[in-house]
């Protein structure tokens, strides 16, 4: 039998090269593992807006929490707030028909007033000594003569109702109107939300929305309709008062909508779930600072006073 030494060692080599490029194959592949898996752990603040399996975090450099208001034991699910004065806001919770005064500098609950009977109460709007409150099968109670031993209650209803789940409410001072912002669908259209007007003088609601939140926008990015819908839920409504721009939070998925005056949109911010868990209400001082309130679930409520840069 005749060997072909030469063949034999073209064989040999080869088998060689196979041994050795196969630890170093699975090397490589543990480096990469290693080092993706350093940029995971490692990842400082400014990166978390970063997609990591499919999950989004925000965080905005934008957005700066000034102080933090942790809420007592009788304000875990607040669901809305209004700004008094220099240390107190009115706040309301989804389940009781009371509205809590809050004093900020004693950081307690300094006066109860009653209302009605338990239900879904989503946000209120101070107006004058008249404290304005909104449920969420779209009545409207006008509690009057809030530093009255026992203040006087009046209803009112309007065409919004559970389908359309109004959550936001404020004061518009310069048209003497409440606007009341819908976190639900609109019916028969799902290319925008309304915000409807609650006239202060006849006490009558507009059948047709004062502004439309245009769910087109390309600030929402481009997605099929049931997305569309759901890219702003709104929860709290409330108008700076220096510029007349609305300020619109969504709890739902933690962001903050800006529009002029005209209900055109401006800005669109992803808020840190972290910081803001959910943001519910929302209001500002006559300085123009910036309150935002947190229903609280496993963690304590809170009221963040916020500052945005330009």
């Amino acid at each position: 039998m005749l060997i072909n030494f030469d063949r034999a060692k073209r064989i040999i080599k080869k088998f060689k090269m196979k041994i050795i490029k196969v630890p170093l194959l699975l090397a490589g592949l543990l480096g990469v593992f290693l080092l993706r898996t350093n940029d995971l752990f490692f990842l400082d603040k400014s990166e978390k807006g970063m997609e990591i399996n499919n999950r989004m975090e925000f965080t905005n450099v934008a957005i700066t929490i000034v102080k933090k208001w942790n809420m007592p034991q009788e304000l875990i699910e607040v669901s809305g707030i209004s700004y008094m004065d220099g240390q107190r806001f009115a706040c309301i919770q989804d389940e009781l028909g009371k509205i809590f005064i809050y004093n900020a500098e004693l950081s307690s609950v300094e006066k109860e007033i009653s209302f009605a009977a338990a239900g879904d109460y989503e946000e209120l709007a101070v107006v004058g000594e008249t404290i304005w409150v909104l449920r969420a099968d779209g009545k409207l109670f006008e509690v009057s003569n809030i530093n009255a031993t026992k203040p006087s209650v009046d209803e009112y209803g309007t065409h919004l109702t559970m389908k359309q789940d109004p959550e936001g409410l404020c004061y518009d001072k310069k048209n003497n109107r409440l606007l009341i912002a819908i976190k639900g669908a609109e019916p028969g259209t799902e290319n925008y939300k309304g915000i409807y007007a609650f006239d202060l003088h006849s006490k009558k609601m507009d059948q047709q929305p004062a502004f439309k939140i245009d769910l087109q926008d390309k600030v929402f990015g481009n997605g099929s309709d049931k997305k569309k819908r759901n890219t702003i839920n709104p929860s709290g409504i409330s108008i700076h008062p220096v510029s007349g721009d609305m300020y619109i939070t969504d709890g739902r998925n933690q962001q903050l909508l800006i529009t002029d005056a005209g209900g055109n949109i401006k800005k669109l911010y992803r808020l840190n779930s972290n910081d803001f868990a959910q943001p519910e209400g929302i209001t500002f001082n006559s300085a123009g600072d910036l309150f935002i309130a947190n229903e609280g679930t496993k963690q304590p409520g809170n009221i963040l006073q916020v500052k945005i840069d330009p």
